[in-house]
């Protein structure tokens, strides 16, 4: 397994993000401290100089091992369960763009909140249908970029919420490149036993979110991530662990303390 710090590249709301923009400063921060890799949080990659992107993870030999995409709902208000079919159609365009950004990168795609939620008066098999029919139209634009649903708990939305609902959805749509995605925040509100869950998502785990139970960097709260990172060894993950964590008690902190704690298992 290797290590990686999300990275917003543009300015944006969403607060559980320790660096945003300022690419150039910020990859190399994460790389001067040891990072393997950094997650790129993208609201649109038209906004992107994807040339000059390239030549600072070259430069500072980062790979880029997933690509989030929740600014879409947070900053735009883009998601695939929207009642309004205009924004359904904007949403699926946006991540298949982000899908064409991902494969430049050899990242996978995070399906974060741009999955959406229910709304009043549409019926959960509307709702459904509607998250099929955007995840497969995606999933299409190219078999070899894997989009990943984050399992995210039910404060934030009431679409997917555990690790069962999740492998009952992707089993159901038997799509190979769409799989799951965990976060140890979510995971410990919504799941009994995060290794467990771990453990059931085994055969679909195409990345793998971490912060404490605050939010805050791992070692911050009570999540055992020994156990946590000796789960995933158990079950033959080998791909990256990321932080999406506040930048608490500041940025350049929160980034040192998480490496700095996570290279005792990792």
């Amino acid at each position: 397994m290797k290590l990686s710090m999300v990275l917003s590249t543009q300015p944006a709301s969403f607060s559980a993000v320790a660096f945003k923009g300022r690419l150039a400063e910020n990859i190399a921060k994460i790389s001067d401290l040891g990072y393997d890799g950094v997650e790129l949080a993208v609201r649109d990659p038209q906004l992107l100089d994807r040339e000059e992107l390239q030549r600072l993870l070259s430069q500072h030999n980062l790979q880029v091992p997933a690509i989030g995409t929740g600014q879409a709902y947070g900053e735009e208000g883009l998601y695939f369960t929207h009642p309004n079919e205009n924004i359904r159609r904007r949403a699926v365009e946006r991540i298949q763009s982000q899908m064409y950004l991902a494969a430049e990168l050899n990242a996978v795609v995070i399906i974060g909140l741009v999955r959406g939620k229910k709304s009043p008066g549409i019926s959960d098999e509307q709702v459904e249908e509607w998250l099929i029919q955007a995840l497969t139209e995606c999933a299409r634009v190219n078999p070899d970029v894997k989009l990943s649903i984050e399992l995210i708990n039910r404060y934030e939305t009431d679409i997917l919420n555990t690790v069962t609902e999740g492998m009952n959805f992707v089993q159901k749509i038997q799509v190979a490149n769409i799989g799951l995605h965990l976060d140890t925040f979510h995971m410990n509100i919504e799941e009994p036993s995060m290794v467990d869950s771990i453990v059931l998502a085994k055969e679909k785990l195409f990345h793998f979110h971490v912060a404490d139970s605050n939010r805050w960097y791992p070692g911050a709260g009570h999540i055992d991530f020994e156990q946590i990172i000796k789960t995933l060894e158990k079950i033959g993950y080998n791909g990256y662990v990321s932080a999406e964590i506040m930048p608490l008690p500041d940025p350049d902190t929160a980034a040192v303390e998480t490496i700095k704690y996570l290279r005792k298992f990792i």
